[in-house]
C-alpha cells in the first residue's frame, strides 16, 4: 500500500464483489453439528450491520480435560439445557374454576431422566407460584387457591405461567449437542449465554466461543468482540469456498469497534459518527442531516473523500493528498 492509497474503498469492493457471488436467500448450513446455523449472505449482513438480535445464536462449549469422558460430557449437557415444566407434565394443566383449583400431571419418567424427583418440583413451584397452596398426590400436584380475594384472573394467569416456567438449566440454551472433534468433545449449543456458562466449573473458559458478538462484547471487551468479528466473518467466508485477504475483514472490524463500542455499517452506527455534515448525508436522509446540522451551526471542514466529490473539489486521496504552500520570497 502506498501513502495516499483508498484502503476502505479497495475493502468494501473486495469483500463486496465476491459477497455478490454468495447465495442470496437465507440457507441454513447443517454440519456434522446437525444444528441449523444461519450462514452466506445474511449471516454476512447480520455482522456487518452488528445486529443485537441475531436469527441463531450459538455456542461451542470446550470442556476440561477432567470432564472430557462420554458420560461427564452427557451430563453436563443436560445440566445446561434449558427444561421446562411443560416439558415433564402430562397434557396441560387443568383449571377447575369451581373449586379453584388446578392440577398438575407430572411424567415421572421424563422427570427421573433429569434426576429430579416430584417433591423436587413441588419446592421449585412453591418458591415460584404465589397465592396458591400446592400438595402432591402421587404423581399429581394440585394448586388450591389462596388468594383473599376471589380472582379468576390468578387461575388463568397460573395456566399462562405454567407454559414458560423453567425448571432446570441455563436462561436460552434451548438445544445441547455434544460432539467429538479429533480427541476431544465440543457441545454445540442452541441459544447462547455466554457469561453464565463461563461461570461453570467444567468450561474451558479459554477456548468457548459464542457467535452472538454483542454479547462477546458485554462480558470479554471490546478486543474481543472486534476479534469475534473477524471470526465469524472469515467462518462465513470460507464455507462458501470464497478467498477474501483478512486485512481488509481487520479494516472492517477496526472501524466497527474503534468507538469503544460495537457499531455496524448503517447510517445509526459507525455512519452516524462522522464529523463531515456532507459525509453523513451522502449516506441515507440527507435532508435530515443537513437541517439538523444548520440547526446547530456545524462546519464542514471537507478534510475526507466523499465530502470534496460532492463539492467538487480533488480529494485527498493519491496525488491529491499532498498539500502545497507557496514560498514567498
Amino acid at each position: 500500500m502506498h501513502p495516499g492509497e483508498g484502503i476502505g474503498l479497495i475493502s468494501a469492493e473486495s469483500i463486496g464483489e465476491p459477497g455478490t457471488q454468495m447465495v442470496l436467500r437465507t440457507f441454513h448450513f447443517a454440519g456434522v453439528a446437525e444444528m441449523n446455523v444461519t450462514m452466506g449472505l445474511p449471516r454476512l449482513i447480520e455482522i456487518f450491520d452488528g445486529r443485537k438480535d441475531i436469527s441463531t445464536p450459538t455456542m461451542e462449549i470446550y470442556l476440561k480435560k477432567a470432564y472430557q469422558t462420554p458420560e461427564k460430557v452427557k451430563k453436563f449437557a443436560a445440566e445446561i439445557k434449558s427444561t421446562f415444566i411443560e416439558e415433564v407434565i402430562q397434557g396441560s394443566l387443568q383449571v377447575n374454576f369451581l373449586e379453584q383449583k388446578a392440577y398438575l400431571k407430572v411424567d415421572e419418567e421424563i422427570l427421573d431422566d433429569l434426576g429430579l424427583k416430584t417433591k423436587d418440583l413441588l419446592s421449585l413451584l412453591r418458591k415460584k407460584v404465589k397465592n396458591f397452596d400446592l400438595k402432591a398426590e402421587g404423581n399429581e400436584i394440585i394448586f388450591t387457591y389462596t388468594g383473599k380475594t376471589e380472582n379468576i384472573k390468578d387461575l388463568y394467569q397460573i395456566k399462562e405461567k405454567m407454559k414458560c416456567l423453567k425448571i432446570k438449566g441455563i436462561k436460552n440454551i434451548k438445544q445441547v449437542l455434544p460432539v467429538k472433534r479429533e480427541n476431544e468433545y465440543v457441545i454445540l449449543t442452541a441459544g447462547s449465554n455466554l457469561k453464565e456458562i463461563l461461570t461453570l466449573e467444567e468450561v474451558d473458559a479459554t477456548r468457548t466461543i459464542s457467535n452472538n458478538i454483542h454479547e462477546i462484547h458485554e462480558v470479554l471487551g471490546i478486543e474481543a468482540a472486534r476479534q469475534a468479528i473477524i471470526n465469524e466473518a472469515v467462518k462465513v467466508i470460507n464455507a462458501q469456498g470464497l478467498n477474501i485477504d483478512l486485512r481488509h475483514i481487520m479494516l472492517v472490524a477496526d472501524t466497527m469497534s474503534m468507538g469503544g463500542d460495537v457499531k455496524g455499517i448503517t447510517r445509526y452506527g459507525v455512519v452516524s459518527e462522522k464529523a463531515s455534515v456532507l459525509a453523513r448525508a451522502s449516506f441515507e436522509t440527507p435532508l435530515r442531516h443537513v437541517i439538523n446540522a444548520a440547526l446547530i451551526g456545524e462546519e464542514d471542514r471537507l478534510k475526507s473523500v466523499v465530502e470534496n466529490v460532492m463539492v467538487n473539489q480533488p480529494v485527498p486521496l493519491g496525488t491529491g493528498l499532498p498539500g502545497l504552500i507557496t514560498k514567498m520570497r
